[in-house]
């Protein structure tokens, strides 16, 4: 079993003391991933409920009016910039995501790029939260 595994090992990629095949356990790549699929489906679900809520307005204009009185809060202003958070952060690793496929050093850099996408997506952040929030509040 040891020697299988010393086999498997390639150690560039596999440090001692972590199983082949874990390269991104914890690590940027991982996270990348993560927030990926959790963005995306959040997204999705948005879209979703986004659609049937539109849909209301043939239904009955008083429901849809009621739905859209809700969306008034301050509390859904606080689920708008959670909304704009994954959107952007879902589209700027989007992008890193294109650039790891299909650019030569895209895989040697893509620590790099990941840091650059979450100090792109905090600085979009900083830019659109104070403005929003200030709207939201302010009614």
């Amino acid at each position: 079993m040891a020697d299988e595994f010393a086999r498997r090992r390639t150690p560039d990629i596999d440090p001692p003391g972590r199983p082949a095949g874990t390269l991104y356990r914890g690590h940027e790549g991982m996270w990348s991933w993560v927030l990926h699929r959790v963005t995306g489906v959040a997204i999705f679900f948005f879209l979703l409920v986004h659609v049937l809520d539109t849909a209301l307005v043939r239904v009955s204009p008083e429901a849809y009016n009621a739905v859209i009185g809700t969306y008034q809060t301050p509390i859904m202003g606080l689920g708008e910039v959670a909304l704009v958070a994954a959107i952007v952060f879902h589209a700027l690793n989007g992008l890193r995501i294109i650039l790891v496929d299909f650019w030569a050093g895209g895989t040697r850099h893509h620590k790099l790029m990941f840091w650059t996408v979450i100090v792109l997506w905090a600085l979009l952040m900083l830019g659109f939260t104070p403005r929003h929030l200030m709207n939201v509040f302010s009614h």
